[in-house]
């Protein structure tokens, strides 16, 4: 079963949630003194096999029914494979399809986004790294929604649980596309636990309490 506190500790432990004395931009164009990063725990054969191993016990307790999973390119793109390759362990008889990082321009939409035997009808997970207003996201399942696979959830390793410009949250976004929504872990679990290991100034946690007020979802308590 999929431990919650074990996949924060880890998360911690690696460092996915950091601080920054200078704030950043996002891609979305936000100012923030914090990042979430997942691709350090991508990046090696040993690391990418536990968070693998994480998203199929969560994805068993929320019993998703699914025929493979793709990865928002290119971020994740790899750890889908990984997990499609795990589960064909299990399943010899699992169809091999292997998500595009980048979509071919040409050809049947299935073809576009998918290498591998893709049927209509084909039920798929999304997974994302981190998500903050589900852009990338959103954009992914319209594709997929091309090649007429049915998405049966979407799933986020973080969710750094922020408004959109339009005052939604991501799952509300997610959910307006029929797709449900869910993630891993999340910044209001995952800041207090980085604050305790990394020491951040009183200065950033006051402008990430600021940025909450702002962004988020609900206050953060630190």
């Amino acid at each position: 079963m999929f431990n919650q506190e074990e996949f924060n500790k880890f998360m911690t432990e690696n460092k996915v949630v950091g601080f920054f004395e200078k704030p950043i931009i996002l891609v979305s164009g936000r100012q923030t003194h914090w990042y979430a990063n997942c691709r350090d725990i991508l990046n090696t054969f040993e690391l990418i096999n536990i968070v693998s191993s994480y998203i199929i016990e969560f994805m068993k307790d929320e019993d998703l029914e699914f025929d493979y999973v793709y990865g928002v390119p290119e971020g994740v793109t790899k750890l889908a494979d990984v997990i499609n390759f795990k589960l064909g362990m299990d399943n010899p008889k699992q169809k091999l399809v292997i998500g595009r990082a980048k979509p071919k321009e040409h050809g049947a939409p299935k073809d576009k986004y998918f290498v591998g035997n893709v049927e209509e009808g084909d039920k798929v997970v999304v997974i994302e790294d981190v998500t903050t207003t589900g852009g990338s996201l959103l954009k992914t399942i319209l594709r997929l929604k091309e090649a007429n696979v049915e998405i049966v959830a979407a799933i986020g390793i973080v969710n750094r649980m922020e408004k959109r410009d339009d005052g939604k949250s991501v799952e509300e976004a997610v959910n307006v596309k029929n797709v449900p929504y869910y993630a891993l872990s999340n910044s209001i679990l995952l800041l207090p636990l980085a604050k305790e290991t990394q020491n951040p100034s009183e200065e950033v946690i006051k402008q990430i309490k600021i940025g909450f007020e702002k962004y988020g979802i609900k206050p953060i308590e630190m």
